[in-house]
């Protein structure tokens, strides 16, 4: 019962991408067939993770993983490298992702990852550093929101129920793009930005949309500093895997794990809920 950490991937997706194209061929994660969970070498589970809380959810999973198991966790610098790692099986699982995110991935890389378990839920906001209501954003207000579309369009429909933009009506909920904005009174200019980009954007814009775990690098919470602020189960955090290995004992020893007692403790000292 351990975790083995992993040094970060400092190479970029594309670059993964690239070694990929070029015909490297990783063997199966866990070492290709894995061993009985009796055996004397413990399974190894690989689970790529990017920030806190991810991080520290996985970590107090590998403490409490059963006998025969370990966790290695395998921090990566981004939200696409854990997919094309997991895509090709040079990890086992990752967890960096709602399922909206996911889909958005599995459409446009032929992939067919799956959900296996939500951990936490994300609780999101908008922050300013200039201003303490949303409703005082000035004409011509910039706001910086994150550019993949699943984030964008449940930033979008946070500012149309705060009543600063209309959406076009047929628009699904959480699922519009900038080109559904139908009527923005204040002239409001809206950018989208990349994920990793979000924290440069609060020293320069009068409203960012953030996450919780990027906003908690500023020393900021939803709960006392966001300026609207939303949680919706279809935004939980969950453990994600391919379709050959969801079923898998290791995997369903890692979702044991991962929803014990003490991963729910090591998320509520973070103030994050659990989802389990």
């Amino acid at each position: 019962m351990s975790i083995r950490p992993r040094p970060a991937f400092a190479a970029a997706a594309a670059a993964v991408g690239l070694a990929l194209a070029l015909g490297a061929c990783s063997a199966p994660a866990g070492g290709g067939a894995a061993e009985p969970a009796g055996a004397s070498e413990p399974v190894t589970i690989r689970v790529a993770a990017t920030v806190t809380p991810m991080t520290d959810a996985v970590e107090a999973a590998g403490e409490v993983i059963e006998e025969g198991y370990e966790v290695e966790l395998v921090p990566v610098n981004d939200y696409v490298q854990p997919n094309v790692l997991l895509q090709h099986s040079e990890i086992d699982a990752n967890l960096v992702q709602f399922e909206g995110f996911m889909e958005e991935f599995n459409a446009a890389n032929g992939a067919e990852l799956e959900v296996v378990q939500p951990v936490y839920a994300t609780v999101v906001a908008f922050y300013s550093k200039t201003l303490d209501d949303l409703q005082a954003l000035p004409e011509g207000g910039r706001i910086a929101i994150p550019n993949d579309t699943s984030n964008a369009g449940r930033a979008l429909q946070m500012l149309a129920d705060e009543g600063l933009i209309e959406l076009d009506p047929a628009a699904e909920r959480f699922a519009a793009r900038t080109s559904d904005i139908v009527s923005n009174p204040r002239e409001l200019e809206i950018t989208q930005i990349d994920l990793l980009q979000l924290n440069t954007a609060y020293d320069e814009m009068d409203a960012v949309f953030n996450l919780p775990s990027f906003a908690r690098q500023l020393g900021l919470t939803p709960q006392e500093d966001g300026l609207a602020i939303e949680q919706d189960a279809a935004f939980e955090v969950s453990l994600v895997a391919r379709p050959d290995n969801a079923d898998s004992p290791e995997i369903a020893a890692l979702v044991r794990a991962l929803t014990s007692d003490h991963v729910r403790e090591t998320l509520e000292e973070l103030g994050v809920p659990a989802a389990f």
